[in-house]
Protein backbone atom coordinates (compact mmCIF):
# COMPACT_ATOMS: atom_id res chain seq x y z
CA UNK A 1 0.00 0.00 0.00
CA UNK A 2 1.35 3.42 -0.98
CA UNK A 3 1.32 6.21 1.60
CA UNK A 4 -1.39 8.67 0.41
CA UNK A 5 0.77 11.61 1.50
CA UNK A 6 3.38 10.88 -1.16
CA UNK A 7 0.95 10.32 -4.03
CA UNK A 8 0.39 13.97 -4.96
CA UNK A 9 4.09 14.96 -5.15
CA UNK A 10 4.82 11.68 -6.91
CA UNK A 11 2.11 12.24 -9.51
CA UNK A 12 3.26 15.83 -10.10
CA UNK A 13 6.82 14.59 -10.65
CA UNK A 14 5.53 11.95 -13.08
CA UNK A 15 3.60 14.59 -15.03
CA UNK A 16 6.76 16.68 -15.42
CA UNK A 17 8.64 13.58 -16.59
CA UNK A 18 5.88 12.67 -19.06
CA UNK A 19 5.31 16.03 -20.75
CA UNK A 20 8.96 16.53 -21.73
CA UNK A 21 9.17 15.12 -25.30
CA UNK A 22 11.82 12.51 -25.94
CA UNK A 23 12.68 9.99 -28.69
CA UNK A 24 9.59 7.90 -27.95
CA UNK A 25 7.27 10.90 -28.38
CA UNK A 26 8.96 11.73 -31.68
CA UNK A 27 8.26 8.22 -33.00
CA UNK A 28 4.66 8.33 -31.71
CA UNK A 29 4.05 11.62 -33.55
CA UNK A 30 5.74 10.40 -36.72
CA UNK A 31 3.73 7.17 -36.80
CA UNK A 32 0.48 9.01 -36.02
CA UNK A 33 1.06 11.38 -38.93
CA UNK A 34 1.89 8.49 -41.25
CA UNK A 35 -0.65 5.88 -40.15
CA UNK A 36 -3.22 7.73 -38.07
CA UNK A 37 -4.02 7.85 -34.36
CA UNK A 38 -4.23 4.06 -34.05
CA UNK A 39 -0.65 3.70 -35.30
CA UNK A 40 0.54 6.15 -32.63
CA UNK A 41 -1.40 4.35 -29.89
CA UNK A 42 0.10 1.00 -30.91
CA UNK A 43 3.56 2.57 -30.78
CA UNK A 44 2.77 3.76 -27.25
CA UNK A 45 1.88 0.17 -26.32
CA UNK A 46 5.34 -0.95 -27.36
CA UNK A 47 6.99 1.86 -25.41
CA UNK A 48 4.96 1.02 -22.32
CA UNK A 49 5.88 -2.66 -22.53
CA UNK A 50 9.51 -1.54 -22.43
CA UNK A 51 8.85 0.74 -19.47
CA UNK A 52 7.11 -2.11 -17.64
CA UNK A 53 10.21 -4.24 -18.07
CA UNK A 54 12.33 -1.35 -16.74
CA UNK A 55 10.12 -1.01 -13.66
CA UNK A 56 10.45 -4.76 -13.13
CA UNK A 57 14.23 -4.46 -13.34
CA UNK A 58 14.18 -1.78 -10.65
CA UNK A 59 11.77 -3.82 -8.49
CA UNK A 60 13.81 -7.04 -8.47
CA UNK A 61 17.05 -5.27 -7.67
CA UNK A 62 18.65 -2.75 -9.97
CA UNK A 63 22.24 -3.20 -8.81
CA UNK A 64 22.36 -6.95 -9.46
CA UNK A 65 20.60 -6.73 -12.82
CA UNK A 66 22.56 -3.70 -13.99
CA UNK A 67 25.81 -5.53 -13.25
CA UNK A 68 24.64 -8.35 -15.49
CA UNK A 69 23.48 -6.21 -18.44
CA UNK A 70 25.97 -3.34 -18.18
CA UNK A 71 28.12 -4.81 -20.95
CA UNK A 72 25.17 -4.80 -23.34
CA UNK A 73 23.97 -1.30 -22.49
CA UNK A 74 26.22 0.47 -24.98
CA UNK A 75 25.19 -1.91 -27.77
CA UNK A 76 21.49 -1.38 -26.98
CA UNK A 77 21.95 2.39 -26.99
CA UNK A 78 23.84 2.45 -30.31
CA UNK A 79 21.33 0.07 -31.92
CA UNK A 80 18.50 2.35 -30.85
CA UNK A 81 20.33 5.43 -32.09
CA UNK A 82 20.95 3.80 -35.47
CA UNK A 83 17.28 2.82 -35.65
CA UNK A 84 16.16 6.41 -34.99
CA UNK A 85 18.50 7.70 -37.69
CA UNK A 86 17.23 5.07 -40.13
CA UNK A 87 13.57 5.98 -39.48
CA UNK A 88 14.45 9.67 -39.86
CA UNK A 89 16.24 9.01 -43.16
CA UNK A 90 13.22 7.14 -44.52
CA UNK A 91 11.00 10.09 -43.58
CA UNK A 92 13.35 12.55 -45.27
CA UNK A 93 13.03 10.54 -48.48
CA UNK A 94 9.24 10.31 -48.24
CA UNK A 95 7.19 11.30 -51.28
CA UNK A 96 4.51 12.84 -49.07
CA UNK A 97 1.93 10.12 -49.63
CA UNK A 98 0.26 8.94 -46.44
CA UNK A 99 1.15 5.34 -45.82
CA UNK A 100 -2.28 3.97 -44.91
CA UNK A 101 -5.89 4.50 -45.75
CA UNK A 102 -8.76 3.99 -43.30
CA UNK A 103 -9.42 0.45 -44.50
CA UNK A 104 -5.82 -0.71 -44.61
CA UNK A 105 -4.45 -3.12 -42.06
CA UNK A 106 -1.86 -1.52 -39.81
CA UNK A 107 1.45 -3.37 -39.27
CA UNK A 108 0.81 -3.74 -35.53
CA UNK A 109 3.92 -5.80 -34.83
CA UNK A 110 6.18 -3.24 -36.49
CA UNK A 111 4.79 -0.36 -34.46
CA UNK A 112 5.10 -2.31 -31.21
CA UNK A 113 8.71 -3.19 -32.03
CA UNK A 114 9.48 0.44 -32.85
CA UNK A 115 8.03 1.63 -29.56
CA UNK A 116 9.89 -1.01 -27.54
CA UNK A 117 13.25 -0.54 -29.23
CA UNK A 118 13.24 3.25 -29.10
CA UNK A 119 12.18 3.22 -25.44
CA UNK A 120 14.79 0.66 -24.38
CA UNK A 121 17.50 2.37 -26.42
CA UNK A 122 17.35 5.37 -24.11
CA UNK A 123 19.21 4.29 -20.93
CA UNK A 124 18.26 7.54 -19.22
CA UNK A 125 14.70 6.24 -18.76
CA UNK A 126 15.91 3.25 -16.78
CA UNK A 127 18.40 5.37 -14.85
CA UNK A 128 15.65 7.90 -14.07
CA UNK A 129 13.33 5.19 -12.79
CA UNK A 130 16.09 3.62 -10.71
CA UNK A 131 16.85 6.95 -9.03
CA UNK A 132 13.23 8.16 -8.84
CA UNK A 133 11.12 5.22 -7.68
CA UNK A 134 13.12 4.16 -4.59
CA UNK A 135 12.74 7.66 -3.08
CA UNK A 136 9.03 6.97 -2.55
CA UNK A 137 9.41 3.48 -1.09
CA UNK A 138 8.72 2.74 2.59
CA UNK A 139 11.71 0.64 3.62
CA UNK A 140 9.72 -0.87 6.49
CA UNK A 141 7.55 -2.75 3.99
CA UNK A 142 8.35 -5.06 1.05
CA UNK A 143 9.73 -2.91 -1.77
CA UNK A 144 8.72 -5.01 -4.79
CA UNK A 145 4.98 -4.31 -4.63
CA UNK A 146 5.53 -0.63 -3.88
CA UNK A 147 7.88 -0.13 -6.82
CA UNK A 148 5.60 -1.98 -9.21
CA UNK A 149 2.61 0.12 -8.06
CA UNK A 150 4.56 3.36 -8.43
CA UNK A 151 5.82 2.20 -11.82
CA UNK A 152 2.29 1.48 -13.04
CA UNK A 153 1.26 4.99 -11.98
CA UNK A 154 4.17 6.41 -13.99
CA UNK A 155 3.20 4.29 -16.98
CA UNK A 156 -0.43 5.46 -16.79
CA UNK A 157 0.60 9.11 -16.78
CA UNK A 158 3.12 8.74 -19.60
CA UNK A 159 0.59 6.73 -21.63
CA UNK A 160 -1.99 9.51 -21.26
CA UNK A 161 0.53 12.19 -22.21
CA UNK A 162 1.76 10.23 -25.24
CA UNK A 163 -1.82 9.46 -26.28
CA UNK A 164 -2.57 13.19 -26.43
CA UNK A 165 0.35 13.60 -28.85
CA UNK A 166 -0.91 10.62 -30.89
CA UNK A 167 -4.50 11.91 -31.13
CA UNK A 168 -3.39 15.44 -32.03
CA UNK A 169 -1.01 14.20 -34.72
CA UNK A 170 -3.59 11.73 -36.01
CA UNK A 171 -6.17 14.49 -36.40
CA UNK A 172 -3.66 16.76 -38.13
CA UNK A 173 -3.01 13.98 -40.62
CA UNK A 174 -6.42 14.50 -42.22
CA UNK A 175 -5.65 18.18 -42.83
CA UNK A 176 -2.36 17.60 -44.61
CA UNK A 177 -1.79 17.75 -48.35
CA UNK A 178 1.01 15.76 -49.96
CA UNK A 179 3.24 18.84 -49.99
CA UNK A 180 2.59 19.51 -46.31
CA UNK A 181 3.17 15.87 -45.47
CA UNK A 182 6.55 16.06 -47.19
CA UNK A 183 7.43 19.11 -45.11
CA UNK A 184 6.26 17.47 -41.88
CA UNK A 185 8.11 14.27 -42.74
CA UNK A 186 11.31 16.17 -43.40
CA UNK A 187 11.07 18.11 -40.16
CA UNK A 188 10.15 14.96 -38.20
CA UNK A 189 12.87 12.99 -39.97
CA UNK A 190 15.47 15.62 -39.14
CA UNK A 191 14.34 15.61 -35.50
CA UNK A 192 14.56 11.82 -35.31
CA UNK A 193 18.00 11.79 -36.90
CA UNK A 194 19.23 14.50 -34.52
CA UNK A 195 17.71 12.51 -31.66
CA UNK A 196 19.59 9.42 -32.81
CA UNK A 197 22.88 11.31 -32.95
CA UNK A 198 22.21 12.81 -29.50
CA UNK A 199 21.43 9.39 -28.09
CA UNK A 200 24.58 7.87 -29.57
CA UNK A 201 26.73 10.59 -28.00
CA UNK A 202 25.25 10.21 -24.51
CA UNK A 203 27.43 8.68 -21.86
CA UNK A 204 26.12 6.66 -18.99
CA UNK A 205 26.20 8.39 -15.65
Amino acid sequence: MIDPHILLPYILACVLFAVIPGPSVSVVIANSLAGGTKAGLITILGAQLSMLSMVFVVAIGLEAVMTFISGAFEIIKLAGAAYLIWIGWKMLRSTGELQFNAGDRLPIGRYIRQGMLVSWSNPKTLLFLSAFLPQFVDLNRPAFGQIMTLGLITMSITSLSDAIYAVAAGQMRHLLTAARVRMVNRVSGAILMCGGVWLALQRRA
